[in-house]
C-alpha cells in the first residue's frame, strides 16, 4: 500500500476530501510547476523557439509512459469533447449504422456521437443494464454487424460499474466496429492495456484521476489513423514548424504520428509542465499500486458503510477506486451539504452516494465520512 501523501497537498487540516472524481487537488509540486510556467511569460526572450515543442515533448512522453504506449501515438488535447470530435471525423457511420454508449453516459461522449449519427443518417443505441453487475454482457449483445461506434468509458462516472474493454474490443474487431473510449474516470487510477484492448481513439481529461491542472489532456490514436484529417489546421502541426524562418513555406505535411490532431497552441507552460509534474506524481508509484490502494481504501469504507445500512457493489463489479453507496431506500435530503457542512466532500450521484479517496487521504477521513453518515441517518 502506498503511505498516505497528504503533506504533498494543500489539504488543510480538519478537511476530508474523498470526492477525487469531481477534481483532483493540485499537489504542491504540480501548483509549483504552473507557477514556473507562467513566469516564462514574464521574460519571454528566455523562451526560445525550441522551447514550444521541448514542453509539449514532455507531457507526450510522460502521458505515453503513463498508458504503456509510444509517444507517436499521443495527441495533447484541451478536452474530451475536443477529442471526441476529432474521433467523429475521422470513423465512417453509413446510413442505418449504429453507436453504442451507455445509458446515462457522460454528456462529452453522447452529444457528439448524437450530431454525427443525425448528419449520417445513422442510430443511436443507448445500452441499458437489466442486472446492475452486467455492462459487458449488455454492450457485447448490442454490438452486432451494423455497428460503426462503440463509444464507452471504463467505468462509468456515476456508479463506478466496469466495463470489460478486452472483451469488448475483441467483439468490435469481431463486427468490425471502432472503439472509442473516454478513460478520465479511470486512467491513473485504474490499468488498461491498451494492446489488448485495441481502441482506435482514447481520450482522458487531465483534471481528475490524472492529477492534473483542467484544460488540457491527453488523447491516444491508434497508428491506423496517423494518416487522418485533423479538426483544426495550425502551425505547429505541420512538418517542418521548427523551423520559424520557414513558416510562410506552407506544406501540406504534418507531424509525425498523432501529433498532426494536436490542439493549437498546445505550447502553453503552466499548463503542460503542471500536467508533467502530476503525470510525474503517479508514475512515482505506478497505477497498479494506485490501484490497489485505493482498492483497500473504498473496500474498507464499504465494510464501514455496510454496517450502517449501507450497500456497495464489490472489486470487479466497481472499479477499485469508485464506490458508490446505495440507500435501502431513498438518498435523504440535503444529505451531501450536512456532509460539506462537516467537512466531509462527496457527490450524489444518481441514487448512490459516490465516494472517490485517493492517496492524499488518510484513515481519519474514512472515519469522518462514516461518523457523520451514522449522524446524519441516525
Amino acid at each position: 500500500m502506498i503511505p498516505a501523501q497528504r503533506d504533498r497537498f494543500a489539504i488543510p487540516e480538519g478537511v476530508h476530501y474523498l470526492n477525487c472524481a469531481y477534481m483532483a487537488p493540485l499537489s504542491r509540486s504540480v501548483s509549483d510547476a504552473m507557477v514556473q510556467g507562467s513566469r516564462l511569460k514574464e521574460q519571454p526572450w528566455n523562451f526560445r523557439p525550441a522551447d514550444f515543442f521541448l514542453v509539449a515533448e514532455d507531457f507526450r512522453s510522460r502521458a505515453a509512459r503513463l498508458a504503456g504506449v509510444e509517444a507517436d501515438s499521443i495527441a495533447i488535447v484541451p478536452s474530451v469533447s475536443y477529442a471526441l470530435a476529432v474521433a467523429a471525423r475521422n470513423l465512417p457511420v453509413a446510413r442505418g449504422q449504429k453507436i453504442v454508449t451507455l445509458a446515462d453516459q457522460f454528456p462529452s461522449n453522447v452529444y457528439g456521437w448524437r450530431e454525427l449519427a443525425q448528419e449520417r443518417g445513422g442510430e443511436i443505441v443507448a445500452v441499458r443494464r437489466p442486472r446492475k453487475d452486467c455492462w459487458t454482457e449488455a454492450v457485447i449483445d448490442a454490438i452486432g454487424h451494423d455497428t460503426a461506434i462503440v463509444a464507452l468509458p471504463n467505468n462509468h462516472w456515476a456508479d463506478g460499474r466496469v466495463v470489460d474493454l478486452v472483451s469488448v474490443g475483441a467483439k468490435c474487431r469481431e463486427m468490425g466496429a471502432a472503439l472509442v473510449l473516454d478513460l478520465t474516470q479511470s486512467l491513473g487510477a485504474m490499468p488498461i492495456d491498451f494492446a489488448a484492448v485495441q481502441p482506435d481513439f482514447a481520450v482522458a481529461a487531465c483534471y481528475k484521476w490524472l492529477m492534473g491542472p483542467y484544460g488540457i489532456g491527453m488523447m491516444y490514436v491508434a497508428p491506423k489513423h496517423h494518416g487522418g484529417n485533423p479538426i483544426e489546421h495550425n502551425w505547429i502541426n505541420r512538418a517542418g514548424s521548427e523551423d520559424f524562418s520557414r513558416l510562410v513555406d506552407y506544406r501540406d505535411d504534418f507531424q509525425p504520428g498523432a501529433r498532426r490532431f494536436d490542439v493549437g497552441e498546445k505550447s502553453n507552460p503552466p499548463l503542460l509542465m503542471g500536467a508533467s509534474a502530476a503525470l510525474d506524481f503517479l508514475l512515482e508509484f505506478g497505477v497498479a499500486r494506485i490501484a490497489e490502494t485505493l482498492g483497500a481504501a473504498t473496500q474498507s469504507i464499504a465494510g464501514a458503510a455496510d454496517e450502517l445500512g449501507l450497500s456497495a457493489a464489490p472489486i470487479g463489479i466497481r472499479a477499485p477506486h469508485f464506490l458508490a453507496l446505495e440507500f435501502p431506500d431513498k438518498v435523504p435530503d440535503g444529505l451531501t451539504d450536512r456532509l460539506a457542512a462537516a467537512q466531509v466532500h462527496v457527490s450524489l450521484r444518481g441514487s448512490s452516494l459516490r465516494v472517490t479517496p485517493h492517496v492524499y487521504n488518510t484513515i481519519e477521513d474514512a472515519t469522518a465520512l462514516i461518523t457523520t453518515l451514522r449522524e446524519c441517518l441516525g
